[in-house]
């Protein structure tokens, strides 16, 4: 004959074990998830692309005759490879945003796509940056993904990468600040070229050894 306790005692056991299967199956479901994610998203296949150290000095960029000269515009121009497929995925994050965070300010946005190469920008970005066939100077381009800023006057006042890291973010990168100061109407000085580490493609071909 089973006393009162032991027979309290054996719905409060068979609770604490159903919470336990519960919680364990909410875990694998959540490991599932993030797993999914993960992949999905790309960050698992940036070993593809390991951190580069690259040198940019893409002083000798120009604009186009049909868009230089002092328009009081400011114009940006991204330089992207199709096949830099995990680096472009947070590049065109990150670009997209820049497109919706200065919509009203003087920028006009374009795009030049390494030369050779085949495909689109993603759905998100298309329609958002005008095509460019060629930029005077582009062949010294080191890496993609990377960017070119000029000013009202058509001064060439940045070129290099998004930003630092594996990851492009506005936390880590190189352009809001300088869109900033450009939309306030202040002056920005071209830096010369400088070292950066992050998710880059190279942008030409290296040349075949004799």
């Amino acid at each position: 004959m089973k006393t009162p306790s032991s027979a309290g005692e054996r719905p409060g056991f068979l609770r604490r074990n159903a919470l336990r299967i519960f919680v364990s199956v909410c875990m694998l479901i959540l490991f599932g998830m993030g797993d999914a994610l993960w992949r999905y998203f790309g960050i698992s296949g940036l070993s593809a692309y390991p951190e580069q150290a690259v040198v940019f000095e893409d002083t000798a960029l120009q604009l186009p005759l049909e868009i230089a000269g002092a328009t009081g515009r400011i114009r940006m121009v991204h330089f992207w490879d199709p096949d830099c497929t995990y680096c472009n995925r947070e590049t065109g994050a990150h670009l997209s945003y820049l497109i919706s965070m200065y919509k009203r300010a003087n920028i006009d946005f374009y795009s030049v796509q390494k030369p050779g190469s085949t495909g689109e920008l993603p759905v998100f970005l298309q329609g958002k940056l005008t095509p460019l066939d060629y930029v005077p100077g582009m062949e010294h381009i080191p890496a993609s993904p990377s960017v070119g800023i000029w000013d009202e006057t058509g001064r060439l006042v940045y070129a290099g990468p998004y930003s630092l890291g594996m990851v492009c973010t506005s936390a880590n990168s190189f352009v809001e600040p300088i869109l900033d100061r450009l939309v306030a109407g202040e002056t920005v000085n071209q830096r010369a070229g400088f070292l950066a580490v992050g998710c880059y493609c190279p942008w030409t071909e290296p040349a075949a050894k004799p």
